[in-house]
């Protein structure tokens, strides 16, 4: 994994005052933990921008008063609510022979015939996952092949487990899945609501017809009785 140099400075005070003192100067207050006791120290913003400001994971080799060199992982980071400039970093010191846990973000590999032949659309659950591994062993990132994703398939944690590490996940975590696109969705809704319109359509005809035949069995039968009382008629006049 690629290592970012930070260099700082010890700080000889602690405290609020101190601490903004610093802020004011482009510097930003900083401690490293996991040594034999905690180090404040402080560096210039501008140093971190390689280190914070991108989505790749990084370990960074801390170079305090220009003598002494200390590999570690950024822990936490503490970012102003409205300018967004950085107010305080955690690191943790890691050692060669100690498991240290990290995000790595999640790479995606190939094309999925799901996206490609049937319109899907790949959502991306987890872009990245935490790990756990010997600092030599920490990858740049994991690899999501999704070459073989079909429509309605998914990617889990399962599948992306390695020897040289540890995923701190469960094997159930979906990494990734192709989901049909909600144009489709839309476009079957549209044509289930043609299909029943025009299923509506011929019923209403045929009702139509039903009442038309009801009518005319109607003027039948007041045929028959008009000549049932013209015949009543005659025989009374013979009669």
């Amino acid at each position: 994994m690629k290592s970012i140099t930070i260099k700082g400075s010890k700080r000889e005070s602690v405290g609020k005052s101190s601490s903004k003192a610093l802020r004011n100067a482009g510097r930003v207050p900083c401690v490293l933990y996991g040594g034999d006791k905690p180090l404040h120290f402080s560096a210039l913003e501008l140093d971190f921008s390689k280190l914070v400001y991108t989505p790749n994971a990084h370990t960074a080799k801390l170079i305090i008063d220009e003598k002494t060199e200390i590999n570690a992982i950024l822990q936490d980071i503490q970012f102003h609510p409205l300018s967004d400039k950085i107010l305080h970093i955690d690191f943790y010191q890691i050692f060669d022979d100690k498991e240290v846990s990290m995000d790595i973000p999640v790479k995606v590999e190939g094309s999925a015939p799901g996206v490609l032949n049937s319109g899907g659309v790949l959502s991306r659950n987890k872009r990245k996952l935490r790990i756990k591994a010997l600092p030599k062993n920490l990858p740049d990132f994991l690899t999501a092949d999704i070459s073989k994703l079909e429509l309605g398939n998914k990617l889990y944690i399962s599948e992306l487990k390695n020897e040289l590490f540890e995923i701190l996940h469960p094997d159930n975590t979906v990494v990734c899945q192709v989901r049909t696109s909600r144009a489709s969705i839309v476009d079957e809704e549209l044509e289930a609501e043609e299909t029943d319109e025009a299923t509506e359509e011929g019923d209403s005809k045929d009702d139509g017809k039903k009442d038309d035949g009801k009518k005319d069995d109607g003027k039948k039968d007041d045929g028959k009785k008009d000549d049932s009382n013209e015949k009543s008629k005659g025989d009374n006049k013979e009669s």
